[in-house]
């Protein structure tokens, strides 16, 4: 492409997302894949369902052939200004609201595994004794 290569916004690649009009971004350029739609072996909905994104992980994770990405040279339309696409976000897990227990049921439940045990052993004493009695 040379040094004229043409410079896009992400907000310019994004409303390519049809199937008849369909931009995607891999490796800091941009590809007009609209032609390749039909030919593509996994379909066009994998296409289409990079859009709106920079589809560089989606397309390292296929792991394409080497003549898959010597097409690629032929799609390419220009680069991506690469401070205008979104930061990609670790996923954060919502927080949990803490469990606060109620501190009478935590003391019954300390008792009870104190004494449950302590129960069951004086019923097997009392079994013992009666058994040995008789």
């Amino acid at each position: 492409m040379g040094g004229d290569a043409k410079v896009f916004t992400f907000g310019d690649v994004t409303v390519h997302n049809k199937p008849k009009d369909c931009w995607l971004i891999i490796n800091g350029k941009v590809y007009d894949v609209t032609k390749f739609m039909e030919d593509h072996p996994g379909g066009d909905e994998v296409l289409l369902s990079s859009t709106g994104q920079d589809a560089t992980d989606d397309f390292e994770d296929v792991g394409h052939s080497d003549s898959a990405r010597e097409m690629m040279a032929d799609y390419c339309i220009g680069d991506i200004d690469a401070s205008t696409v979104p930061k990609k976000t670790k996923y954060k897990a919502p927080q949990q609201p803490h469990y606060n227990q109620d501190k009478t049921s935590e003391f019954i439940i300390k008792i009870l595994q104190f004494l449950v045990p302590l129960a069951i052993l004086g019923v097997a004493f009392g079994i013992r004794l009666y058994t040995k009695s008789t």
